[in-house]
């Protein structure tokens, strides 16, 4: 799946959806892109056994508290063979979502995504490989998942595998390769990828750039990540870049 939630590569379940939407009437078409409208069509569908419908009506119940029905849409959707359902069960079993945690099973259900050529699955696999959860420490291993993922054009994999490349975790350090990396990252749109590129364009002495950049990380990052972004800023000594921080809209007591 791509970070926005649609399959990279459709199956039967997709198409006949898809079918569905095209045929219906701008109204009814409306009514389906509606997540909240559209959810009792999903979960009919779910019912009747289309992965597609299960992965879509879990994920609206997981952004509603409802973890453990969630969970259960997923586990059906997995036992079809969906890689994102593997991906999604791991996820629930990482956080604790329904389930007690359990990083060990979450590891087990990413590497199955990963293998499978999951961007996500192998971007998670290689965060717990980088910080040795439910997995044994392996540097390399995270690098060489992180680069799968990343040459699939996921955003967030891009920023870790610039991450890598700088501080040699598990890669020869190669500053170029690096910023490379950073640009197609913030190019896609990801905040960590705009604010670390940022980074080094400041360094180049490129501040309009960089001032750019931070603008558009500032609005995409959530809190308290925006918070720590802004706090970093207002100390800086560029003018350019202070002043971003100090406009910053964040929550209340996140400075604090």
């Amino acid at each position: 799946m791509t970070e926005a939630g649609f399959p990279e590569r459709p199956g039967p379940a997709d198409l006949m959806l898809g079918a569905l939407v095209a045929m219906a009437t701008e109204a009814q078409a409306r009514l389906l892109q509606d997540p909240d409208r559209a959810a009792p069509w999903v979960e009919a569908a779910a019912q009747a056994g289309v992965p597609a419908a299960q992965l879509r009506h879990g994920r609206w119940l997981l952004e509603r508290g409802a973890a453990g029905p969630a969970l259960g849409l997923f586990l059906r959707a997995a036992r079809t063979g969906d890689a994102d359902a593997w991906n999604m069960v791991g996820r629930c079993l990482q956080n604790g979502w329904g389930v007690a945690p359990d990083a060990r099973r979450a590891a087990r259900w990413y590497l199955r995504a990963a293998r499978a050529g999951h961007a996500w699955g192998q971007y998670n696999v290689g965060h717990l490989l980088l910080d040795g959860v439910g997995v044994s420490q392996d540097l390399g291993a995270a690098y060489r998942w992180y680069l799968r993922a990343a040459e699939q054009g996921h955003p967030r994999a891009m920023n870790l595998v610039a991450r890598c490349l700088e501080q040699g975790w598990g890669a020869v350090p190669d500053p170029a390769a690096a910023r490379g990396w950073l640009r197609r990252s913030a190019a896609a749109g990801y905040f960590r990828g705009q604010f670390n590129h940022a980074t080094v364009l400041v360094g180049e002495g490129r501040l309009e750039e960089a001032a750019l950049l931070v603008a558009a990380a500032l609005e995409g990052a959530p809190e308290p990540t925006r918070g720590r972004m802004a706090r970093m800023l207002a100390s800086r000594p560029e003018p350019e870049l202070a002043r971003l921080g100090h406009a910053a809209p964040r929550e209340a007591g996140a400075c604090s």
